[in-house]
């Protein structure tokens, strides 16, 4: 269980990018967090893990106070938190395989993961999930050669090498074509179940979320301003957290979009 307790964060500037976020996510629920640029999402995610120290409040993993670590010991909890980017965060000149396995070295002693030594589970492990990615015919290709799609799915295999207990994924189809964003937000939808994974996903596209995740959480100038299932995005809701617009529209796109969801899977 992943929990956040008055959760906030105040910048050098004086702005308040989170203030007193309390959240708690239960094993294996996978929540979409919106809301407009500027709003928190990113700051939230990277709270979690402290690549963004929280000025107030805590974040506690399975019992864990992930905010009170020292530097070796965030270094273990981290372990226990996969992270997905939004560009990706792979060494271009690496193959598919060593981008996946490099999700390993937090596990291994300095001079092993120097020399990459790898534990022959651990490979068999990266195959396993390279395949179940789609990518276990081209395991020896280049990062650089591959289509944003393709770098997704890599960035979704090495953060799951790492068996962690949840996973951050900031905006992981922002820069995918709209076919492509839906086989990428399956794909995490379903890996998140096959293993009772936690997942908090950072996303824009507000009719994408409504699809694939079980539960949505809106952030408004840092404020939790929402928190419910996708069919309780009515309207007024997307008002309170977005402002004005015809959300009618919206809704609609999501209704289209889920009739040919269902048509994909029959």
């Amino acid at each position: 269980m992943l929990e956040l307790k008055n959760l906030g964060k105040r910048y050098k500037t004086g702005d308040d990018a989170l203030k007193g976020v309390n959240l708690t996510i239960p094993n294996g629920q996978v929540i979409g967090l919106i809301g407009p640029s500027g709003a928190g999402k990113s700051t939230l995610i990277r709270c979690v893990n402290r690549l963004v120290e929280p000025t107030t409040g805590t974040v506690i993993l399975n019992g864990t106070d992930i905010t009170k670590l020292s530097s070796s010991g965030l270094r273990k909890a981290r372990r226990e938190m996969g992270m997905i980017f939004q560009e990706y965060a792979l060494v271009d000149r690496l193959t598919i395989m060593e981008n996946v396995m490099s999700g390993r070295l937090g596990y291994m002693g300095f001079w092993k993961s120097f020399f990459r030594k790898y534990p022959q589970s651990d490979i068999d492990e990266a195959f396993r999930l390279l395949e179940r990615v789609g990518l276990d015919h081209m395991v020896d290709k280049r990062a650089d050669e591959l289509s944003g799609g393709q770098k997704q799915r890599v960035g979704i295999a090495r953060a799951l090498i790492q068996q962690p207990k949840v996973i951050l994924i900031d905006e992981p189809t922002a820069s995918l074509d709209p076919k492509t964003s839906r086989q990428i937000m399956r794909l995490i939808s379903e890996l998140c179940k096959e293993r009772q994974l936690s997942a908090i996903v950072n996303i824009h596209d507000v009719a994408l979320a409504q699809m694939f995740v079980e539960r949505i959480v809106g952030l408004q100038d840092g404020e939790l301003v929402f928190d419910g299932a996708p069919d309780e995005l009515t309207p007024e809701a997307l008002t309170k957290i977005y402002g004005e617009e015809d959300w009618e529209a919206t809704i609609d796109d999501v209704d289209e979009g889920e009739e040919n969801v269902g048509d994909q899977n029959t």
